[in-house]
């Protein structure tokens, strides 16, 4: 399964990234919209993890941007932030499966992970 993470916090995003790949996952880390962005103009993840507090850009974009490239992508988004907090943010994005704290443990993200691309898989 392939899997992008896009989070400004490289020391976050590396301890997701070890801990999917330990589950046999192909994943990829970026940090900003622009390297998030140009990473999805050629390839195709079934799962983003995307922090909702981009230090350089907007995550929004990039969840638009892979919902016009490839609409079968879910999002599962990370925040630090009580932002979208009342669920309004699976109104705003159409491929947004799950809003979760970044303290979010690495098991359940993996589960998270897991469970939304085997949607994507059966699509």
């Amino acid at each position: 399964m392939k899997v992008l993470i896009v989070e400004s916090c490289a020391e976050l995003g590396q301890l997701w990234k070890r801990h999917l790949e330990r589950h046999g996952m192909d994943v990829v880390l970026r940090h900003t919209q622009d390297d998030a962005v140009s990473y999805l103009s050629e390839n195709e993840p079934q799962i983003i993890i995307l922090n909702l507090v981009l230090a350089d850009g907007a995550a929004l974009a990039v969840a638009d941007f892979a919902n016009y490239r490839m609409p079968k992508a879910q999002v599962i988004f990370v925040s630090n932030t009580s932002f979208f907090s009342d669920g309004s943010i699976f109104a705003h994005v159409a491929n947004a499966r799950a809003l979760v704290p970044t303290g979010t443990e690495p098991e359940d993200l993996a589960a998270m992970v897991q469970h939304y691309g085997r949607e994507v898989d059966s699509a």
